[in-house]
């Protein structure tokens, strides 16, 4: 059951759109928009909601730093309810192309962030296990991430007295792809220590002791707290393990599904031969059968996922199985910011699909590697199709409320709040009338004073802007056009004396939040950025918005943009925009308009009921998942003798600490 806890309570129009949201919920309405202003509590509207509905939740949000921001905000408003971080787990990735052009194959090439993908499975397996969850996604909560029926059905149970030989639980482990590993002992693997097996639960987050007597199991505990040595352990009667990957298959049915790959490959091969394709026949052959040899001997090869059609048992073309049929059908989707969400849903399938076309054509992939893609948007928002008899016998004696399945469902959602300051023309379409508005704010904050300047001398003139507000301990956020343009005016900015940080793209997922809590904790006074800077951000430090080149019109430079952007002043109760430009736009014009305009309706509102406007106070959060300083690193940042160093590094070598003792390598060759 979902409890809020806050110390506020809502105000100005928030108790009305809380109300009207949570009403037309229960009237069965699919679709409906949250306008509210930026500052005016829409999180906690959300929140609120919630706990109207009781119904699990899903918030998709345009980028990873909303995400987290979000993430947080919900953790302190239900603390004793399930609430989980669900984005690309990749801290680079380089998908697998070819270029016919140039006859140029691009192997795919990533890098796994290890932390990300334990939080992906807590979220998945809380979803499948209870209800008063909510999980915080980014648009990749549509692609494809394996069946959950299969997840589910190849699991480990175990409870006291089973009767199970340790070597068919051990190789059961081994199955749900969990390595065995004595020395480095970590999530995603386990120890045995005679009749005693260890388990590091991949989500992180528990470490299960199984203790055997003869062929039974005799005594089940788990750890209270995984990432402390010393765990206290209390005893249960039953525990589930699910599998360490998304991508596993039944082995009675693995057998099935290679046997399907084959019968595609020799179809496939026949019609590369038939058009005189020689060298794809040879290559694919030659990749696909080295591919159905580690997955027939280990249950798992590089690039598994191209194959999920068939490991799904899924017909051609159907949808894929994503983290919305991980949820039962009557949860409760708001999508975040969904001006800049939406096109994001629309295109993935779009730009997924036109590169595996090439790889199949050329002999990289079967053609039913097509079908490994996020959902469609028509998928993620057509009409459903009914259950079969056997899915509703299955649903009915299910204690959960019955769980979406793939096969059975084109829609994945039901029924969705889009919440945005700036809703587009397509949630306002689909929603109709049922547009909720949340304009004032609760602290009587107004929208921020704009100001239009020339471009000439812009970076002299903000600097002189930026000291000024340095005498007050405020913060700046200086919005330029391109990555490059960022980074140069973060350089100046350092050698004009300003601590300046520079965010965008490029930087990592984790170090992201990490920044922003920098910029109010004061290590930095300016962040300079493109669009990740544009909407959703809580700073209440943040007195001047500073946009450059505001006269270069186009997408960052658009109505909608530039509103979401000068939101980012709209905290403090100076704040303040300087848009840079010689001459206004259509798209400034109209954007400074809207501003005045809600501007003018908070003015007579705090009027009217005598609100005094007061500054935002907020606590600076710490972000848990943020990039520690390596420990060696900090004990030895004052040291420059190379021997000592090697005499500590040996000495790490002997005491087999070689994580350490690499650490100390890096610092050595660094000197």
């Amino acid at each position: 059951m979902f409890k809020l806890v806050s110390p506020f309570k809502p105000k100005g129009d928030q108790p009305q759109a809380i109300r009207q949201l949570a009403e037309n919920l229960k009237a069965g309405v699919a679709d409906q928009v949250l306008l509210g202003v930026t500052g005016s509590g829409k999180t906690m509207t959300m929140a609120c909601v919630i706990e109207k509905m009781q119904r699990p939740t899903l918030v998709i949000s345009p980028n990873k730093i909303l995400a987290a921001q979000l993430y947080q905000e919900f953790k302190e408003f239900f603390p004793e309810n399930g609430v989980h971080f669900f984005v690309s787990y990749y801290d680079y990735y380089q998908p697998e192309a070819y270029i016919p052009q140039t006859d140029t194959y691009i192997e795919k090439d990533a890098k796994i962030n290890e932390e990300i993908d334990r939080l992906r499975h807590a979220a998945t397996q809380d979803v499948l296990t209870r209800n008063d969850v909510i999980v915080v996604a980014s648009v990749s909560c549509i692609y494809n991430i394996g069946s959950p029926d299969a997840y589910q059905e190849v699991s480990l149970q175990m409870q006291t007295r089973q009767k199970i030989k340790r070597k068919d639980f051990l190789s059961h482990l081994i199955s749900l792809q969990y390595q065995r590993n004595d020395v480095d002992f970590k999530p995603g693997t386990f120890r045995v220590r005679g009749d005693l097996v260890e388990i590091f639960l991949v989500t992180g987050k528990e470490i299960i002791q199984v203790e055997f007597s003869g062929d039974k199991v005799d005594k089940i505990s788990v750890s209270e707290n995984a990432l402390i040595p010393n765990y206290q352990l209390k005893t249960t009667n039953y525990k589930l393990i699910f599998p360490a990957t998304f991508w596993v298959t039944p082995q009675n049915k693995l057998n099935v599904a290679l046997e399907n790959i084959k019968s595609e490959l020799q179809d496939q091969l026949k019609k590369l031969k038939k058009e005189k394709k020689l060298l794809e026949a040879q290559r694919l052959g030659q990749r696909t059968n080295y591919d159905l040899e580690m997955i027939k001997e280990q249950g798992y090869c590089h690039g598994i996922e191209n194959y999920s059609r068939h490991l799904e048992f899924r017909k051609p073309e159907q949808a894929p199985y994503t983290l919305l049929d991980y949820f039962p059908t009557d949860f409760l989707v708001f999508i975040d910011e969904s001006h800049q969400t939406l096109p994001q849903l629309h295109a993935m399938a779009v730009q997924d699909r036109a590169r595996k076309k090439t790889l199949v054509e050329h002999g990289f992939r079967l053609p039913s590697a097509v079908d490994n893609r996020p959902l469609t948007f028509e998928e993620f928002a057509e009409a459903p199709l009914p259950l079969t008899l056997g899915e509703a016998r299955r649903e009915r004696s299910s204690l959960r409320a019955p769980r979406l399945s793939a096969a059975a469902f084109e829609k994945k959602v039901k029924q969705t709040i889009y919440v945005s300051a700036t809703p587009a023309t397509e949630e306002r379409r689909k929603s109709g009338n049922y547009v909720v508005e949340q304009l004032i704010r609760p602290t009587g904050l107004l929208e921020p004073s704009i100001e239009v300047r020339p471009t000439k001398n812009q970076v002299r003139d903000l600097i002189a802007e930026i000291k000024k507000r340095r005498m007050l301990n405020q913060r700046v956020l200086a919005i330029t056009l391109t990555k490059r343009l960022a980074e140069a005016l973060s350089d100046h900015l350092a050698e004009e004396k300003i601590k300046a940080q520079w965010l965008h793209s490029e930087v990592k997922t984790l170090e992201r939040p990490q920044i922003l809590k920098d910029l109010r904790e004061g290590k930095y006074q300016v962040l300079v950025g493109i669009n990740l800077l544009r909407e959703g951000l809580d700073l209440p430090e943040v007195a001047l918005v500073a946009i450059l080149d505001a006269d270069k019109e186009g997408f960052l430079r658009s109505e909608t943009t530039l509103i979401q952007t000068m939101g980012r002043a709209a905290r403090h109760p100076e704040g303040r925009v300087i848009l840079y430009g010689d001459k206004e736009t259509y798209s400034m014009k109209k954007a400074i308009a809207e501003i005045k305009r809600r501007r003018k309706i908070q003015e007579e509102y705090n009027k009217e009921h005598g609100i005094e406007p007061k500054p935002i106070v907020k606590a600076i959060r710490d972000w848990p998942f943020a990039s520690k300083e390596k420990q060696v690193a900090a004990e030895f940042w004052q040291v420059r003798d190379k021997k000592l160093l090697e005499k500590e590094m040996k000495e790490a070598a002997r005491n087999l600490d070689f994580e350490r003792a690499a650490e100390i390598r890096d610092l050595i060759k660094k000197l």
